[in-house]
């Protein structure tokens, strides 16, 4: 039994005889997305965990798109009444969107178990264990009985608009060069199944000889790793035309380690 934003006005909190509950069905698997409270933020999802496995996508409170201004959201792609009914209750639709194109991604949508999404995208629970990430969505079945604690809360990231399905890499750059400057390093990933666009992974102090990791929520699962871009570039002019590049580049993907 698949939960989609399980609503949270007159059930959150609330005996498990009136709302959704694991023990409804021998496997309920729940995608939270409008978690916000519903006093002053009107979210119309609930926050707790109540099932065998509980998505949290974007920490499950906002999600990326949703914040478009009225005009643009309303003026939609795929019509006036799909655009309206985004601009009232986008964040608390985007779970049966996501369903939907999980079916089409049987591959995407991983779910890393973690105490929080602070501690998810700070890359505490990076990779997938050895029993792997469940998929949210459609295939999350497949899980079924490999949860060992009770409630199980699972972080991803998702894209703006369609297609929303992102994979997660954990890049680690040793810079090399002469001296220390300030700006940015950008990576795109080259594989067997695709490439990436560019995608940042420090901005600030760039110090030769020095480590940094980034995590990327790729638009692609590359595949197998053929080729890194490295790209740097300035913030400000600097009349002393640092030269940096990349000692090493380390590409970890989420999924296998």
């Amino acid at each position: 039994l698949s939960g989609l934003d399980p609503a949270q006005p007159y059930f959150e909190g609330t005996p498990i005889e009136v709302r959704l509950d694991k023990t409804d069905a021998e496997f309920v698997d729940v995608i939270h997305t409008d978690s916000a409270p519903t006093v002053p933020y009107l979210g119309f999802g609930m926050m707790a965990a109540i099932g065998h496995l509980d998505f949290y996508p974007n920490g499950g409170k906002e999600m990326p798109g949703c914040g478009k201004n009225a005009l643009s959201q309303i003026v939609d792609i795929d019509g006036i009444w799909e655009g309206t009914r985004d601009f009232v209750a986008c964040n608390h639709l985007r779970s049966y969107k996501y369903y939907s194109e999980s079916i089409i991604y049987p591959d995407g949508f991983l779910g890393y178990a973690c105490a929080s999404y602070d501690g998810f995208e700070s890359g505490n629970c990076f990779p997938c264990p050895r029993e792997g990430c469940p998929n949210m969505g459609h295939y999350a079945d497949r899980f079924k009985g490999k949860t060992k604690s009770d409630f199980t809360k699972l972080y991803l990231n998702t894209g703006e608009s369609k297609d929303f399905a992102l994979w997660r890499y954990k890049v680690t750059v040793t810079l090399s060069g002469s001296s220390r400057t300030q700006g940015y390093v950008n990576v795109a990933l080259y594989g067997s199944g695709g490439n990436t666009r560019q995608h940042q992974i420090i901005k600030g102090t760039l110090q030769p000889s020095s480590t940094y990791t980034g995590y990327v929520d790729a638009e692609v699962n590359v595949g197998t790793v053929t080729k890194v871009k490295f790209l740097w570039n300035n913030n400000i002019v600097n009349p002393t035309l640092p030269t940096l590049g990349a000692a090493t580049v380390t590409v970890q993907f989420g999924e296998n380690g």
